[in-house]
């Protein structure tokens, strides 16, 4: 469950939206394994997991077998902390702080009308690029199926009010 509250968010779609995303990138067992997913590197795995200690600001490690410095619970790479810490005024890496940089990622990303009115499909659709496990991101790494990500979704409390695909949907 992410740390923002849901009025804080923008909703309880919102809030689901993120907790699949944070499952897409780090598996249900990865978040058991850490700070729910908050502490965690690139590269963790349940039985090795790769965790990092203190939230006073992104950990900037590198792991060179992803070539990424991807950290927390969404996997958020140095450079684009360094971006959004400023825009938004965060004060360190901490889970509120990540949750934060994560929706204003979604909003750019002009899916946040999407996840709001349901339309689950076509947000994912729309952050795709964002996120490399999520389908259709196309980094070459393992992406999820749209099915199971629909389930986490639901079962973190999101509403979808339409399945119906969209141009350029990942069906």
């Amino acid at each position: 469950m992410p740390r923002i509250t849901p009025d804080a968010a923008g909703g309880r779609n919102v809030c689901a939206l993120l907790d699949t995303i944070a499952w897409s990138e780090i598996s249900a067992a990865g978040l058991i394994a850490s700070d729910d997913g908050y502490d965690v590197l690139v590269g963790s795995t349940p039985t090795k997991p790769k965790l990092f200690t203190s939230y006073a600001t992104h950990p900037n490690v590198y792991n060179s077998r992803y070539d990424s410095t991807a950290a927390g619970r969404y996997q958020e790479l140095f450079r684009n902390w360094l971006a959004y810490k400023s825009m938004l005024n965060l004060p360190d890496f901490g889970p509120v702080s990540q949750d934060r940089m994560a929706i204003q990622q979604i909003k750019e990303a002009q899916a946040l009308p999407s996840i709001l009115a349901g339309h689950f499909d076509a947000a994912i659709v729309l952050i795709a690029h964002l996120w490399a496990s999520l389908p259709g991101a196309g980094y070459g790494q393992h992406e999820q199926q749209l099915d199971g990500l629909r389930d986490v979704y639901r079962n973190a409390g999101g509403t979808i009010t339409s399945l119906a695909n969209v141009t350029g949907s990942v069906a």
